[in-house]
């Protein structure tokens, strides 16, 4: 039988191993992807580290997928061998429970629709996939490219189209890493007057180049004091892990702004409730998207030049990729490339 490389986790906390498996033929209602690029993302430390109760190991991460179709399974139908695809977390298409319903993504895993959790992901030289999940690559992104937009892309992208800003407005961007420097150029080419928020004055050069108006430095400035300075933000998109430095920008925010959290915080949030209550401020949360946000997400970002800064690595050092991200010293995304 033909054989793939795979890099899956043997188990919680336990090592990725790159071994061979036999090549999966996909089920009814399934594609099979002959994988290009697979992204590197934080939660894949769900899988690794097992903190997603219930996966079944040895696990393949990885949901940041691009590849090309090389096999339908019975019942599929929109989607030819050869069609360049994308495929990322997912969840909230079918209704049949109440977390679908709601759009809970981190809850829906029915029909098995988390990959890297739910089933094998994108770490291989193939992998298995429901139809559903497909997004499709347009003309002018690499695998490379469109990886990484599969989660931080469409995470940062889908938030904002739905924050309620319009052009014009200011939208902050807290945090310029794997996610912040994909919220900046969104912001920026999405017509907003945009701020990029980050710790230290070296970071301003790259966040203008990114496309932002003004720069704050969190380490010698007041981040409120700042956004109100510049009229108050309608939207602060916080991509930072740091409870501490989300907390220090809500007072920054203007009347109907809106905090907007991508990162897990380390610690709770503090939220005043005068401020809120005087200016209808808010603070909200906001999950990746569906597979046409994500299509959305790669349309909108070969249509206004949105690119993933990204560092490449082959798949067989798949466990060097995951320590460079998790160390926090990967710019800005690390991608896995399948060398086919």
């Amino acid at each position: 039988m033909p054989k793939m490389r795979a890099a899956q986790v043997v188990s919680a906390k336990g090592p990725y191993q790159v071994v061979e498996r036999e090549i999966p033929e996909p089920d009814a209602g399934q594609v099979r992807i002959r994988v290009q690029a697979s992204g590197v993302c934080h939660s894949d430390s769900l899988t690794k580290e097992g903190h997603w109760p219930g996966i079944q190991y040895p696990r393949v991460p990885g949901h940041e997928v691009a590849g090309i179709v090389d096999a339908l399974g019975a019942g599929v139908a929109g989607w030819s061998v050869g069609d360049r695809v994308g495929v990322g977390w997912h969840g909230g298409h079918c209704g049949r429970c109440d977390a679908c319903r709601r759009g809970d993504f981190l809850l829906c895993q029915v029909a098995g629709l988390i990959p890297g959790i739910s089933y094998d992901g994108g770490h291989a030289d193939y992998m298995i996939a429901p139809a559903v999940a497909l997004a499709r690559i347009p003309e002018g992104l690499s695998a490379a490219d469109a990886a990484p937009l599969m989660c931080a892309g469409v995470t940062t992208f889908n938030s904002l189209r739905h924050a309620g800003a319009r052009p014009g407005d200011l939208v902050a961007v807290l945090g310029v890493g794997g996610l912040g420097h994909l919220g900046v150029q969104f912001a920026a080419k999405a017509g907003y007057r945009t701020v990029a928020i980050a710790r230290g004055k070296d970071k301003e050069a790259l966040a203008r180049r990114l496309g932002a108006h003004h720069y704050i430095d969190s380490q010698s400035q007041d981040p409120a004091a700042e956004l109100t300075r510049l009229g108050g933000a309608r939207v602060i998109l916080a991509t930072v892990t740091s409870g501490k430095a989300m907390t220090a920008t809500i007072g920054g925010l203007g009347v109907d702004g809106k905090l907007i959290v991508l990162g897990a915080a380390d610690v709770p949030l503090e939220v005043p409730a005068l401020p809120l209550l005087g200016g209808r401020r808010s603070v909200a949360g906001w999950p990746s998207g569906r597979a046409i946000d994500s299509q959305d997400t790669m349309a909108f970002s070969v249509l206004f030049g949105v690119r993933s800064m990204n560092e490449l690595l082959p798949l067989d050092r798949a466990a060097e990729a995951y320590e460079r991200m998790m160390s926090g010293k990967a710019r800005f995304r690390v991608v896995l490339t399948m060398g086919a």
